[in-house]
């Protein structure tokens, strides 16, 4: 075989291989002319680029041997055989309403293709209306498939996340209402192509959101481990999260945004605006464990990437513990912090949730599958000191080191309202209930701030009262982490590779 480029490619990375018939164009080019019957083959491969995206790309090989050519088919597609963890069925959810309603044209041009190429089988379910794919999910033999893919934005990802962990939980008799039953962890992975107003888990797991990068993660039977926190309420299920739990402007944005869906996307940037200029705070009392098993600190500067030691090291001690004295036993032996203020914003992420206007995040070096929550409290403050920490999101600084900033590390907390705590307490005190608390910062415009309302993952939650705890490693995505700042054209040293062309 003979080609023109030197090209490494690790057969992890290769898609597919196939024979290719030659044109007669492709024939009478330079020496390929002098042979009476030049036999090919084409390989497709992932080609990275900047900002961590993938293409892909292909290089055809000629020879005038057809046997040498078969050969060399069959080997590489042995090879490609041996790669145990890449799909061959999936399950595919589409969102044809959700962000700019480009989700079926997204699949259809851009990544059913590359699946068919990959010779992957597909099922396909157009959602209909909200939670379709979550009940789907708890009615279908998920068994057959190797993995769901969701077409859509965040909010996708959500409903068929809730739909696996719940079928895993159902089918193993455990009981979502219980705070502190230990879940079962849901093996099969979940793919996300981005299509959606916000791609936030897509762009904090992959390093970008693109819908060709992310199909090749699936085809490729990429792995990512993710932690999820389950909310509670009085004993009470509400959601599961992985990225953003937000109380105060997080919250207040999402609430007022949800007015104005017509707006699309530019409705977040309306509803933030006003947010801010409204500057509510809120009083209450939050109790946390400390996330003693971690290995890294939020403000430690050290990113999760692609096989990330702290992620690893921190689920091994994790599960050495729960392994030697039991899940429940330790954390009613460990120590609850509270801190009882007022509040502009409470924020708990799982991971950095960067996004393209904040390319680190809420928090910078939060873990992906550490087994814990990085806890953000925006203390009271200046309209000025607030926009000055808003502004550190978008640049370099350290968004952490202002004086009414805090950040912990946890494994589980609680937070209850004081408006909650005074009516517990006080339960004849009618007027509070009925009416809330005036805003004593603006007495003239006489709004109500009784309580705000959590942002879980874009959603909202009512209940200002709620238990939250994190379970390590819940799930998988078809993702590796974000991998190091990968260059045009990257080159793979031959040592590193196993397999090479």
């Amino acid at each position: 075989c003979v080609y023109t480029e030197s090209c490494f490619v690790p057969t992890s990375e290769i898609i597919a291989v196939e024979e290719t018939e030659l044109s007669k164009k492709q024939r009478n080019i330079g020496k390929w002319q002098k042979m009476a019957k030049p036999h090919a083959f084409t390989v497709y491969y992932v080609k990275k680029a900047r900002n961590h995206r993938w293409r892909c790309s292909d290089v055809t090989f000629w020879c005038a041997d057809e046997h040498l050519c078969n050969q060399w088919i069959q080997a590489l597609k042995e090879l490609l055989e041996m790669q145990k963890s890449r799909p061959k069925q999936l399950l595919v959810y589409i969102n044809p309403y959700g962000g700019k309603r480009q989700g079926k044209r997204i699949y259809e041009q851009k990544v059913a293709p590359l699946f068919s190429l990959a010779s992957i089988s597909t099922d396909v379910v157009i959602t209909e209306h909200a939670n379709h794919a979550k009940d789907n999910l708890f009615e279908v033999n998920i068994n057959k498939y190797d993995g769901v893919v969701c077409v859509g934005g965040d909010g996708m990802f959500s409903e068929v996340m809730h739909g696996l962990i719940g079928r895993m939980q159902k089918d193993s008799g455990i009981d979502q209402n219980n705070p502190k039953a230990p879940l079962v962890q849901c093996n099969i992975r979940i793919g996300i192509i981005p299509a959606g107003s916000t791609d936030c888990v897509c762009y904090s797991t992959v390093g970008i959101s693109d819908p060709v990068t992310s199909a090749l993660h699936i085809i490729l039977g990429d792995c990512q481990p993710l932690d999820v926190s389950s909310v509670h309420h009085n004993n009470t299920f509400l959601k599961y999260s992985v990225s953003l739990l937000g109380y105060g402007f997080y919250g207040d944005i999402l609430k007022d945004s949800e007015k104005k869906r017509w707006m699309g996307p530019m409705r977040y940037d309306y509803s933030g605006f006003k947010t801010f200029l409204s500057h509510h705070y809120y009083e209450g009392t939050i109790s946390f464990q400390p996330a003693k098993h971690t290995l890294g600190s939020p403000r430690d500067k050290e990113s999760c990437r692609t096989g990330c030691y702290i992620c690893k090291k921190s689920g091994q001690q994790l599960a050495e513990q729960h392994k030697g004295c039991g899940l429940n036993h330790e954390e009613d032996e460990e120590e609850w912090k509270v801190i009882k203020g007022k509040f502009l914003a409470i924020n708990a992420v799982n991971m950095s949730c960067a996004c393209p206007r904040s390319p680190k995040g809420l928090s910078p070096a939060a873990h992906l599958a550490d087994g814990s929550a990085d806890l953000i409290l925006v203390r009271k403050c200046s309209r000025f000191d607030f926009l000055r920490y808003l502004v550190r999101h978008t640049n370099q600084d350290d968004q952490f080191d202002f004086s009414f900033v805090d950040v912990y590390r946890v494994r589980s907390f609680q937070f209850t309202s004081k408006l909650s705590e005074d009516n517990e307490s006080n339960v004849m005190d009618i007027g509070k209930k009925r009416f809330g608390q005036f805003c004593r910062d603006h007495p003239a415009c006489c709004c109500h701030v009784a309580n705000s309302t959590w942002n879980c993952d874009g959603e909202t939650l009512d209940c200002s009262a709620i238990e939250v705890r994190v379970h390590c490693q819940l799930m998988k995505l078809f993702a590796r982490g974000i991998e190091e700042d990968c260059k045009v054209e990257a080159a793979y040293s031959r040592s590193s590779i196993e397999q090479v062309l």
